[in-house]
């Protein structure tokens, strides 16, 4: 249950920023975590009840497809704005301007309502065009992208929602609605998917078609949960803007210009995961058929394995990156705005190391449980296997991108974050060609990760020149994380080899339970050790000294 909003003075909020980030973030990674797990699990039965191998890979790709034009649509639809009032609103309750924050947020209501429309409308009505273009002509697609348009009326609404709620630091309504959205989704998705796959025996297509229609379900259930937090918190609300100062002549603001110039770096920053694969499922068909003479479906059922299979798992990690993002993006426009610098270099270098603490130990964990996950998941594949692996290692730089854009936009510095983001997609676009013409499958994979870190490197070091945070103790605490991170990858990877010496490749079970021994002792070894060195309270704080000295580590 979401607590109440309360009022906070200038310098409560400065002493709670660091508590903030660590609540707001656990909130937030509980909800992304819950969510995406959910996101994968469906994967075992759904796959299973399109029969072949083959086929299953098939359905992956075109529902791989859709989901990626959806996205970018989405990121349209909503344009940004819930991020900027999640940011803006954090800014006027700063100044004790909560009246303002309120107006700001009712003018994003009508343009999101206004976006919704116009988005899914030309997303259903042009699915055909869209299709040809970003699908390589595959008409399958078509019913695909007009089921996932009418996500687009409600989703864009729920986000401003959410934004609002964020911009209070209140991030439990957002992760409880995520959770319950995505359970609605996934049981309509594996109810239609059984129903006409197993029952009435119909076409893959028609099952893809329905499981994307299942995020519209998904939306209703979401925002239906958001509604109830703010009817249940429209008192306090009422109380915080009445208290308002009231400086700000909101009569004569023009508040529909300050969300748009806040949005456009939100639009292009939030979409750069997106946008990198894209340009992957533009170009991958026609690049390795360069090569080799491959037909349509052998080149679908490669770009399967890297661009769903594996992709579907790994963001299960940088899911991570994201809820940090969210939380740290409100924090920092407060102590921006109060021109705190001794605050903003601290929650600079808190984020990043509380994003390395948690996303080093995630990513290097998935590469070395990588075989058994990918077997219960997708059934035994070698090559999916060590696409999976690779990948987790390009999880870290696309969730250290999430981080730096959202640190970088939460401190006003949108044209730099832009600006790094292209420089590292024009990267990408330059390499991605003889990428492929060396690694093949892997390719995309190794020009997106070349591109993200030049983007990465050049918001690392515009914050390490402008705002000063303290790199060396990061740098130091970053490399103690990495060092024992490695330790447990080779703890675990050592079980794998061994008990799959003895394992079959084909047993799936077998696969679940080694699965389940490996998260265990991994995160048991990691905390052991993140706990025996100090760091985690280094970096959490004092909570964890508490949980050291109750599991009797000295």
């Amino acid at each position: 249950m979401a607590s109440d909003i309360e009022e906070k003075t200038t310098s409560d909020l400065a002493d709670q920023g660091k508590a903030d980030l660590i609540k707001g973030s656990a909130w937030m990674t509980a909800g992304s975590i819950f969510s995406r797990i959910l996101g994968a699990i469906y994967i075992i039965p759904w796959n299973m009840w399109f029969g072949s191998v083959f086929t299953a890979t098939l359905a992956n790709s075109l529902f791989s497809k859709g989901y990626n034009i959806y996205s970018f649509f989405l990121i349209i639809s909503t344009a940004g704005i819930p991020g900027a009032i999640s940011k803006q609103i954090a800014h006027y309750n700063a100044l004790n301007e909560y009246q303002a924050g309120n107006q700001l947020f009712r003018q994003g209501l009508k343009i999101m309502a206004l976006m919704g429309i116009v988005t899914a409308a030309v997303m259903y009505f042009g699915a055909s065009f869209i299709a040809n273009i970003f699908a390589g002509g595959n008409k399958q697609a078509i019913p695909v992208l007009q089921a996932l348009s009418f996500a687009l009326l409600i989703i864009p609404t729920m986000s401003l929602v959410r934004g609002y709620f964020q911009g209070y630091s209140q991030m439990a309504p957002s992760a409880i609605s995520q959770f319950i959205e995505q359970v609605a989704r996934v049981i309509y998705m594996l109810v239609a998917t059984y129903w006409i796959m197993k029952v009435q025996k119909g076409s893959y297509v028609s099952a893809v078609t329905q499981s994307t229609f299942a995020a519209f379900i998904g939306a209703i259930f979401g925002l239906g949960i958001l509604v109830y937090f703010l009817v249940k918190q429209l008192p306090k609300l009422r109380k915080l803007s009445q208290n308002s100062k009231q400086e700000i002549d909101i009569d004569n603001k023009n508040f529909f210009l300050e969300i748009m110039h806040q949005a456009l770096p939100f639009i292009i920053l939030d979409s750069g995961i997106v946008l990198f694969q894209i340009f992957d499922q533009a170009t991958f068909n026609s690049m390795m058929s360069s090569f080799q003479r491959l037909g349509k479906d052998t080149l679908d059922y490669m770009y399967a394995l890297f661009g769903f299979n594996a992709n579907k798992l790994i963001m299960i990690v940088v899911s991570l990156a994201t809820a940090m993002a969210v939380t740290a993006v409100p924090l920092l426009s407060a102590a921006y705005s109060r021109h705190d610098r001794t605050e903003v270099k601290g929650h600079i270098g808190s984020t990043l190391q509380l994003f390395f603490l948690v996303m080093l130990p995630a990513s290097l964990g998935m590469y070395a449980v990588a075989k058994p996950l990918y077997i219960l998941f997708y059934r035994y594949d070698s090559l999916g296997i060590y696409i999976l692996q690779f990948s987790a290692i390009v999880a870290i730089v696309l969730g250290l991108f999430t981080v730096l854009a959202a640190v970088l936009q939460g401190l006003y510095q949108n044209k730099v974050a832009i600006k790094c983001f292209v420089i590292g997609f024009i990267v990408k676009m330059i390499v991605q060609y003889p990428m492929i013409l060396l690694f093949s499958m892997f390719g995309p994979l190794m020009a997106t990760m070349v591109g993200m870190t030049v983007t990465c490197w050049f918001m690392l070091r515009h914050l390490r020149v402008r705002f000063k945070f303290n790199i060396q103790q990061t740098l130091y605490r970053v490399c103690l994380i990495f060092l024992i991170s490695v330790l447990m990858l080779v703890i675990i990877s050592v079980i794998n080899l061994i008990c799959y010496h003895w394992l079959a490749n084909t047993n799936r079970i077998a696969a679940l339970c080694l699965l389940i021994v490996e998260v265990i002792i991994g995160v048991g070894v990691y905390l052991y050790l993140i706990l025996k060195t100090r760091l985690a309270e280094k970096i959490v704080g004092s909570r964890l000294a508490r949980l050291r000295q109750k599991l009797r580590i000295s």
